[in-house]
């Protein structure tokens, strides 16, 4: 919040290297008016800042007084998918797919609903699935469990920008050095980004691999080609 005179700016600074779309919203005001009007959203560069609204009074010869809150999701809202085809996030032959498309367990928000669950020893090397530039990485957790309230926003992960905006989500990766990129780092295809692990809200060793993209203040999940070492991966709705 930066004053300006007899005006307030409200900035909104991103740390991602990638888009992010915030809004902001009062949650108390009193003879204070935004301009836009609020709730007002807007998208911000990769490590960039921009303003949001402008705060003023409605009536300038009385005073007022007002608490902001702010929300912000990955992804610029204008990105389009592309049809392209993703290569095997793990680097290993055979493999098991433990919950797939709407899995019962734990795909059945939008963001996760084409998700895909690749059983995975801990260590197992997780491989970039397409060309991007990372984004946003997470590597301080170290515990695992079913309690979704403790450890659901507790995975390590790594989040990938594609260049039509899209992203890619590979998520409970190892503790201790089960990330290997660092945020701005572009990578390759079949590049290694990590190791698989067992973190957050989970049932056991996996990786947690989804393409999202932003739908207006909202992540989505879409449906993506795998292809594998047999070729095409069906991927079937439903837990394995």
């Amino acid at each position: 919040m930066q004053q300006d005179g007899d005006r307030y700016l409200a900035w909104a600074d991103n740390s991602l290297s990638g888009p992010v779309e915030v809004q902001l919203d009062f949650t108390h005001s009193n003879n204070i008016a935004g301009n836009p009007s609020l709730p007002a959203n807007a998208t911000v560069d990769a490590r960039g800042s921009a303003v949001v609204a402008v705060l003023s009074a409605q009536d300038p010869t009385r005073g007022g007084d007002f608490e902001l809150t702010m929300r912000s999701v990955p992804g610029d809202p204008r990105a389009r998918a592309r049809n392209v085809e993703y290569l095997l996030p793990l680097q290993q032959q055979q493999f098991r797919i433990d919950q797939g498309y709407g899995g019962h367990f734990s795909h059945t928000e939008p963001e996760h609903r084409y998700a895909i669950d690749f059983a995975a020893d801990i260590g197992t090397p997780v491989l970039a699935a397409r060309d991007g530039v990372v984004m946003q990485v997470e590597s301080d957790f170290d515990k695992a469990g079913l309690n979704l309230e403790k450890f659901g926003d507790r995975a390590n992960f790594v989040r990938i920008l594609h260049d039509d905006g899209t992203m890619a989500l590979y998520a409970h990766l190892k503790a201790d050095n089960g990330v290997i990129v660092r945020v701005g780092q572009r990578v390759r295809a079949g590049q290694q980004i990590g190791l698989s692990g067992n973190t957050g809200f989970s049932t056991g060793p996996h990786l947690h691999f989804a393409v999202q993209i932003n739908r207006g203040m909202r992540l989505e999940s879409i449906p993506v080609r795998i292809n594998g070492p047999q070729g095409p991966l069906r991927l079937s709705g439903g837990t394995r």
